[in-house]
C-alpha cells in the first residue's frame, strides 16, 4: 500500500514542477506512518473487544463456568456418619434419630445429597426418613423433604464434618447435629462447632 501511494502520488501531477513533487512526495511519506498507526490501533482495539468478549461470553467458557459448580450441586453420596464419640448415626423406621455402635446396622447408612452450594440432605436410605432439626434445636426423622431438613455441611481442621441447621439458629449460634457419650442426639442449643460431639466421619459404603 505504501509503494502504490508513493508512485502513483508522483505520476498522478505530471503538471507540476520538480521541487514541487518533491514536496508532495515528503508530505505523503510523512503521513504514511500516522496512517498505518492509526490503522494499527484500530486493529489491537478490535482485537481487545473481541477477545475480553469472548471470554464472557463464548459456549465453551460458559460451559466451564457452569461445570466447575456441578460437584456441588446435585452430588449423592452414600455414607455413614461416624461420631467422635464411636457412634454411627441412624435414623429408625419410626424416624427416631440415634447413634449406634452396630456397623452393620442398616438404618445408618445414609444418602448425602448436595442441595445448595455447602448445603445438604442426609436421608436414611433404609427407613426412607430424612435428617431433621426443628427451630427448638431437636433432632427427628422427616418423611418428607422440608427446610428442617437443609444441614450446612463444612469439613473441620481435624478433617471430620460437621452439619449445622441452615435455618434454624438459637440467639445467634449455630446448632449442629451432635450424638453425647451414650449415643443419644443433643439438642442444639447445647452444640457449638468445636465440641467433638458434633464431629462426624463420613463413611464410604460400597454397595
Amino acid at each position: 500500500m505504501w509503494k502504490w501511494i508513493l508512485t502513483h502520488g508522483a505520476s498522478a501531477f505530471p503538471h507540476l514542477p520538480g521541487c514541487c513533487c518533491c514536496f508532495l512526495l515528503l508530505f505523503l511519506v510523512s503521513s504514511v506512518p500516522v496512517t498505518c498507526q492509526a490503522l494499527g490501533q484500530d486493529t489491537v482495539s478490535s482485537e481487545a473487544t473481541n477477545s475480553s468478549s469472548s471470554s464472557f461470553s463464548s459456549p465453551s467458557s460458559a460451559g466451564r463456568h457452569v461445570r466447575s459448580y456441578n460437584h456441588l450441586q446435585g452430588d449423592v453420596r452414600w455414607r455413614k456418619l461416624f461420631s467422635f464419640t464411636k457412634y454411627f448415626l441412624k435414623i429408625e423406621k419410626n424416624g427416631k434419630v440415634s447413634g449406634t455402635k452396630k456397623e452393620n446396622c442398616p438404618y445408618s447408612i445414609l444418602e448425602i445429597t448436595s442441595v445448595e452450594i455447602g448445603v445438604v440432605a442426609v436421608k436414611a436410605i433404609n427407613s426412607n426418613y430424612y435428617l431433621a432439626m426443628n427451630k427448638k434445636g431437636k433432632l427427628y426423622g422427616s418423611k418428607e423433604f422440608n427446610n428442617d431438613c437443609k444441614l450446612k455441611e463444612r469439613i473441620e481442621e481435624n478433617g471430620y464434618n460437621t452439619y449445622a441447621s441452615f435455618n434454624w439458629q438459637h440467639n445467634g449460634r449455630q446448632m449442629y447435629v451432635a450424638l453425647n457419650g451414650k449415643g443419644a442426639p443433643r439438642r442444639g442449643q447445647k452444640t457449638r462447632r468445636k465440641n467433638t460431639s458434633a464431629h462426624f466421619l463420613p463413611m464410604v459404603v460400597h454397595s
